[in-house]
């Protein structure tokens, strides 16, 4: 970050903000034009400064409101030090240096109260009125919005191999239209070990959470068993008796599953062809996990079934992270 222009700006605001002499550790950060430093005060301590070009400036605001909705339903989040509407850049918590996705150090049965916790924040975020998080201004995650997705999907990846004959994508087309008629809840979109901080006393912290959005009420837990880090089955049929909402189609985990797997696909091979190569391993498991819902949904089983030996030959061993 030397002789960056951003870097210079970042020393210059924290100097005016009392933050003199701060020590300024840049990060990798995610695949979005945010740029992410940790800063060492000279009092001791960490904060996150997260700088937002303009171009993402109504990211910030609805980072910055639904922070405050999550915090009013109960659900952890950074806290937010400093919020520079004019500059561009927000001063946060820094919850830690690894996401609950990173802490490979942890099997299964260690990370069973870490989800079982997040479990506990997808309840109170779906419990958020539909009103409060309509006013965030993100477009819902509907039957349109779930289809335009996978025609993301379809055309870098499924297309190129022979894998989007006309009856398949029919029957993805009809999945969305099932999976986005059910009644939507407030959604975090993105609720997955990635976006998941574990805290002392098997606690998580969510982030990430600036698309906050009317969603299917199976999406987020969808998302949490079965992006990044994947939920062994016995683990993930016990959470599916805890967690799915009473009285929906029974059938909309696995509509959810296959969707939110095979969009992944599609942003993940993006990224690759964009230069940044480090989900590719994600995409055999998460094409493990579309395929076996695929084969339960009645719209789509009987197309999916001449493209389920060809899936089986693109998904390896799911990795554990």
């Amino acid at each position: 970050m030397q002789g960056d222009p951003e870097f210079a700006r970042l020393v210059g605001w924290l100097a005016a903000g009392g933050l003199a002499g701060a020590c300024i550790e840049p990060l990798a950060g995610d695949v979005s034009a945010r740029r992410y430093a940790r800063i060492r005060p000279p009092a001791g301590g960490s904060l996150l400064a997260v700088l937002y070009p303009p171009e993402l400036a109504a990211a910030r605001t609805r980072f910055v409101a639904a922070a405050a909705l999550l915090t009013r339903a109960g659900v952890r989040v950074p806290a937010i030090h400093r919020d520079d509407a004019a500059a561009g850049i927000l001063l946060v918590e820094d919850l830690g240096p690894r996401t609950l996705c990173e802490r490979t150090d942890l099997d299964w049965a260690a990370r069973r109260p870490y989800f079982e916790a997040a479990i506990d924040a997808l309840r109170r975020i779906a419990a958020i009125p539909l009103a409060e998080v309509e006013r965030l201004g993100s477009p819902p995650l509907d039957a349109a919005l779930l289809e335009r997705e996978l025609a993301g999907t379809i055309e870098v990846f499924l297309a190129p191999r022979g894998l989007a004959p006309t009856p398949f994508v029919a029957g993805l087309r009809e999945l969305c239209r099932r999976l986005g008629a059910g009644p939507l809840v407030a959604c975090h979109r993105d609720f997955m070990a990635r976006n998941l901080m574990p805290l002392g006393g098997d606690r998580v912290a969510v982030i990430d959470f600036q698309d906050l959005r009317p969603g299917p009420a199976a999406y987020d837990l969808a998302s949490l068993l079965n992006d990044s880090l994947f939920a062994p089955q016995p683990l993930e049929r016990q959470w599916l008796e805890l967690a799915l909402p009473p009285g929906g189609d029974p059938l909309d985990y696995s509509r959810a599953v296959a969707q939110r797997t095979l969009k992944a696909v599609g942003t993940f091979t993006r990224f690759a062809a964009a230069g940044n190569a480090r989900h590719l391993p994600l995409i055999p498991p998460s094409l493990a996990r579309a395929a076996r819902h695929l084969a339960r949904l009645p719209e789509v089983a009987d197309a999916f079934a001449p493209l389920a030996g060809r899936f089986a030959a693109l998904s390896g061993d799911e990795p554990v992270c």
